[in-house]
This record gives structure tokens, sequence and C-alpha cells, in this order.
């Protein structure tokens, strides 16, 4: 079986979630249940920008393999190949980690 691919359209990019935390600063083994779904990801795949007023289109100011930080509420989730991606405006993210 081929190997599912998908591109984001426009000003969308595609994000992989780093993993939650597993153990609190403290020292404490969270169980799944208690693990807050973490706001940082890495930039999978990117558009090729909004399309502008005047028909060019914006530079995309995020690029494949940048650590992100979303909003809370960021994106929609979907699953490839077992995988777990959100797809999001690039406006949902707040801030490139260097």
């Amino acid at each position: 079986m081929a190997k599912e691919r998908i591109r984001p359209l426009g000003d969308k990019v595609i994000v992989k979630r780093v993993e939650a935390e597993e153990v609190t600063a403290g020292g404490i083994v969270l169980p799944d249940t208690a693990k807050e779904k973490p706001k940082r990801g890495v930039i999978q795949a990117v558009g090729n920008g909004r399309l502008l007023d005047s028909g060019e289109r914006s530079t995309m100011q995020v690029k494949k393999s940048d650590e992100v930080i979303f909003t809370s509420y960021a994106g929609t989730e979907i699953k490839i190949e077992g995988e777990d991606y959100l797809i999001m405006d690039e406006s949902d993210i707040l801030g490139i980690i260097d």
C-alpha cells in the first residue's frame, strides 16, 4: 500500500505534537488521563501562503521542522497511518522555539 501524503493549502500548516511530560518537576508520574495535551509541536508541512487581494501569495513565517507553540484549541486533529497530526492556520501559531 502506498504511503499517504497530505499537502496543506493556503496558510495552513501540519503540526505533529511533541510528547506530553510523563513526570512532573516534583517526580510524580502522571497517568495518561491526567496529562494535558501539549501546546508545542513540530511543523511537518506548510502551505504556499494566503492569497492576498492583489493576487499574490503572502510568505509563510514558519517552515518545515520549526518547533512551535500554538493556541490551546488550535487546529483540526487528523490521523494518517496511525500518527496524530493537527492542521491549523498559521495565525494559530504563537511563536517559534529557537
